[in-house]
């Protein structure tokens, strides 16, 4: 399944965005319109992130229970959202399997100077670190 389509099927996929989103302009719509509240559901139910882990990186729940009221998650949140989507999608691209991946989120890994990954995709620069460091274990270079 290409990286895409798999990240959008954490958070639900086109039965919650109600859109079709299969190009980098799709996307950028749908951010700049605010990602439905039950993208961020989906994306807990189905075991992806704990609620205190997206009160972390993504939005505070009080935050969150003020969306709920609202609907849509804001630009910047959904921005955030797919950031974090993106990258959990290519850890499980990257190392084939699910619970590989989420255990190698959740640790600290001295490539990221002993900081756990997943705590690093609270900013772009974070993300863009653990890209790189999966992208270099991906392609067998030394993390």
């Amino acid at each position: 399944m290409p990286l895409l389509a798999q990240a959008l099927d954490f958070i639900g996929g086109e039965q919650i965005l109600q859109t079709p989103a299969t190009t980098a302009r799709d996307l950028i719509e749908l951010v700049r319109h605010g990602l439905p509240i039950q993208a961020v559901d989906a994306l807990v139910t189905q075991g992806h992130l704990t609620l205190t882990e997206l009160d972390h990186i993504v939005m505070p729940r009080k935050t969150l229970y003020h969306r709920r009221k609202l609907g849509r998650l804001t630009a910047g949140q959904s921005d955030r959202l797919l950031r974090v989507v993106r990258i959990l999608a290519l850890a499980e691209e990257t190392f084939a399997n699910r619970d590989k991946a989420q255990t190698w989120l959740r640790r600290p890994t001295r490539p990221l100077a002993g900081e756990r990954p997943l705590d690093l995709l609270d900013t772009e620069e974070g993300a863009r670190a653990v890209e790189s460091l999966l992208g270099r274990i991906a392609h067998g270079i030394a993390a």
